[in-house]
């Protein structure tokens, strides 16, 4: 059952790939097909197009379109591309069909991020594009404002693959792990590596990234340790990329795909800024830190680092 390909492929890494533009702030396509196919031979389970690193929110529904089309024309079946979804109910439902029909394999749902929206009607509205779907739905949980009942609802959904919980709040998702105990939920640790290790403790299984962009293999030995429970082998992989992490979080994590970018146009990989409301680049103190960590991983040389 495809559903179940999907769940399979939620337990390893949903790689995250950015959106390159070019010098007049519009999509490179043969650019961004180049990366998903990087990323794809780099061995990462579930490829999400038009996640939270290829800026989603900045994106219009014409090019988060185009973008899920590349994705999965770049992909070619090599692996599984996830199609990120959202807004308003009837763009999530429309979009997501036309992802489907370009050849992704599932979508995610993006959490709604309307200021007066309930806690069960973000559970409603995720659930109603389960129900339009003809492909597998990911729910993207990023608030712990939805109650247990609920993301159980969620969770359990026949047409639900799993639930990307990018919450901190782990007591909220220890208890939903509890409450689906036997049933077919998946949970999904969409905090990325950082994070993987205790929401593994807890009942996760797979986790987000964005590292993936730049050193996949460093994800994929995080994942790898946390597969075969080496846990203190993965602390110390997580030790290695937590300057790189701690870059992202900055600025309210305003930073976060801005690094991710300013490592990939040190690798030789043009991808252009990143889109307001985002930080757009970083300053030179922020620039040359990054020089020194990717030089400490051995992907960039000491002169590159000066």
């Amino acid at each position: 059952m495809a559903i179940d390909k999907v769940k399979a492929a939620l337990g390893g890494i949903s790689g995250v790939h950015v959106t390159p533009w070019d010098a007049n702030g519009e999509a490179h396509w043969p650019t961004m097909a180049k990366i998903v196919k990087r990323i794809a031979d780099g061995g990462i389970h579930n490829i999400v197009s038009a996640g939270n690193t290829g800026e989603f929110y900045p994106m219009t529904t014409a090019e988060i379109v185009k973008t899920h089309a590349v994705a999965a024309e770049a992909v070619a079946g090599k692996t599984l591309v996830t199609a990120g979804i959202g807004r308003s109910l009837k763009e999530a439902v429309e979009t997501g069909k036309l992802a489907a029909k370009a050849g992704c394999d599932a979508v995610m749902v993006h959490h709604p991020l309307d200021p007066f929206a309930a806690p069960a009607s973000q559970a409603d509205y995720i659930i109603a594009i389960a129900e339009a779907m003809t492909v597998p739905v990911v729910a993207y949980i990023r608030s712990d404002a939805i109650g247990v009942a609920d993301l159980t609802r969620v969770a359990t959904h026949p047409n639900v693959a799993g639930v990307k919980f990018a919450s901190t709040n782990m007591m909220l998702f220890s208890e939903c792990v509890r409450a689906t105990e036997g049933t077919s939920a998946v949970w999904v640790c969409g905090l990325a590596e950082g994070w993987a290790a205790p929401f593994y403790a807890l009942g996760a299984r797979g986790f987000t990234s964005g590292l993936v962009n730049v050193v996949p293999e460093r994800s994929l030995a995080i994942w790898q340790a946390l597969e075969s429970g080496a846990f203190a082998k993965a602390r110390a992989l997580v030790s290695e990329i937590a300057p790189f992490e701690t870059m992202r979080a900055k600025y309210g994590n305003g930073s976060n795909v801005t690094v991710v970018k300013e490592s990939m146009e040190l690798l030789g990989i043009q991808v252009g800024p990143v889109r307001l409301p985002g930080l757009p680049a970083l300053n030179a103190a922020e620039r040359a830190e990054l020089r020194r960590v990717m030089t400490n991983w051995g992907v960039l040389s000491a002169a590159a680092a000066e």
